[in-house]
C-alpha cells in the first residue's frame, strides 16, 4: 500500500511540474500581460539575390521600379533596353542655343493609333525634367507641356535607346499693380492677359483670365497686352508688354485711383444710415457702378463723379473729386 501511494503521488507531480517550466502563469488583471522577446535576425536586404537561392516574395515594383518614380539619389545608368523593349530619353531647352529647362515639364506619351472610342489612350506621364521611359516599340505620340506653352511630336521607337529634345520657348511673367508708390494688394486687383498688342484690329479670346498679382505665369514668348482692373469700378488700365524666352519678366501696371468709402448721415460726422441704394454716375449721367448698404467702397479712377443715395423713398446727391492714391469717405448729407 505504501509503495503504490508513493508512486500515485509521483505520477501527479510529474505534470505539474512541466507546466511551470516553460510557461509563466496566466496574469491576474490589472497586471500586465508578460511579452516574450524575440531576438532580431539579421538585416533583409530588398535587391535581387545574385546567387540561385530562392528569391523573397516581394512585389515586382520593388526590384523593378516604374520610370515614373523618383530617381535614386546615386546617377543611375541609362536603362539598357531588353529585347522586346526601348528607351525613350526626353530632354526640353527654351529654344535654340538657350538652356535646357530643369524643370516643370509635364510629359506625356499616348498611343499613335486610336481605340475603339476614337481617343488616343495615354501610355505614359512624367513630370521629371529629362526622363527616360521604357516603352515596347511601336509608334506613339508625345506631348511636352511647359505652363502655356507646349509640342508634339510623333516618334518611332525601336529595340534602342531613342533620344528626343524638344524646343518650349517659354518665358515667365510676373505682374504686380500700384498706386503711386504704394503697392496694390493681392485680392484687389486682377490681370487678364491677351496675344499681340492692343492697338491690333479684331477681337481675341484672353489668353488667362484673373491672373492674380505676384503669380508667374509661364507663356509663349512673344507680344502681349494686359488689362489690369483694380477693384470693380472704371479703374482699368491697358499695357503692352514683350516677354522674352528663358526670361522671367516684371511687370509693374500703375494705376491713377483711389478707394472711395460713400456714407449717408442725418448731420456731418453722423451715423450712417442703413437700407441706402447708392449710384455713382459721370458728371455727363453714365452710372459706373450701385451698390446697397450704409457703407460701400468703390474704387475709381482720378476725376469728377457725382454720387446719388436713395432712402426711405427720398433721393440725396452731391458732387465730389477723387485724386489719386487720396482714399477718403463722401458724406451725403440727407436734406
Amino acid at each position: 500500500m505504501l509503495a503504490l501511494a508513493l508512486l500515485f503521488a509521483a505520477l501527479v507531480a510529474h505534470p505539474a511540474a512541466a507546466q511551470f517550466v516553460g510557461d509563466a502563469p496566466p496574469p491576474v488583471p490589472p497586471a500586465n500581460v508578460p511579452i516574450q522577446a524575440t531576438p532580431s535576425g539579421p538585416a533583409i536586404s530588398l535587391a535581387p539575390p545574385s546567387g540561385p537561392a530562392a528569391t523573397p516574395g516581394l512585389p515586382a515594383t520593388l526590384t523593378q521600379p516604374p520610370v515614373t518614380l523618383a530617381t535614386p539619389p546615386t546617377p543611375a545608368p541609362l536603362p539598357a533596353p531588353s529585347p522586346a523593349q526601348g528607351v525613350l530619353a526626353l530632354t526640353a531647352r527654351f529654344g535654340k542655343d538657350l538652356p535646357p529647362v530643369n524643370g516643370g515639364v509635364v510629359w506625356r506619351v499616348y498611343s499613335d493609333k486610336p481605340d475603339a472610342s476614337g481617343a488616343f489612350q495615354l501610355v505614359r506621364e512624367d513630370r521629371t525634367a529629362t526622363p527616360n521611359i521604357v516603352l515596347a516599340p511601336g509608334g506613339y505620340v508625345v506631348h511636352a507641356a511647359l505652363g502655356l506653352v507646349s509640342a508634339v511630336r510623333p516618334v518611332t521607337v525601336r529595340n534602342e535607346t531613342l533620344r528626343e529634345s524638344f524646343d518650349l520657348p517659354a518665358g515667365g511673367l510676373r505682374i504686380e499693380g500700384r498706386v503711386g508708390t504704394s503697392k496694390i494688394p493681392q485680392g484687389q486687383i486682377t490681370f487678364a492677359i491677351y496675344k499681340g498688342s492692343q492697338f491690333e484690329v479684331g477681337e481675341r479670346a484672353p489668353l488667362a483670365q484673373n491672373v492674380p498679382a505676384g503669380d508667374v505665369m509661364l507663356v509663349p514668348e512673344g507680344t502681349y497686352y494686359i488689362i489690369s482692373t483694380y477693384g470693380d469700378a472704371n479703374s482699368v488700365v491697358r499695357s503692352d508688354i514683350r516677354v522674352q524666352a528663358g526670361k522671367l519678366t516684371d511687370v509693374t501696371v500703375t494705376h491713377r485711383a483711389a478707394v472711395i468709402t460713400l456714407k449717408l448721415v442725418s448731420d456731418k460726422g453722423g451715423e450712417a444710415l442703413a437700407n441706402t441704394a447708392w449710384s455713382v454716375i459721370t458728371p455727363a449721367g453714365d452710372v459706373i457702378k450701385e451698390y446697397n448698404g450704409a457703407f460701400p467702397k468703390v474704387t475709381l479712377s482720378e476725376g469728377e463723379y457725382r454720387v446719388i443715395a436713395k432712402n426711405e423713398g427720398k433721393v440725396f446727391e452731391r458732387p465730389f473729386n477723387v485724386s489719386n492714391g487720396v482714399d477718403g469717405e463722401i458724406e451725403v448729407i440727407a436734406r
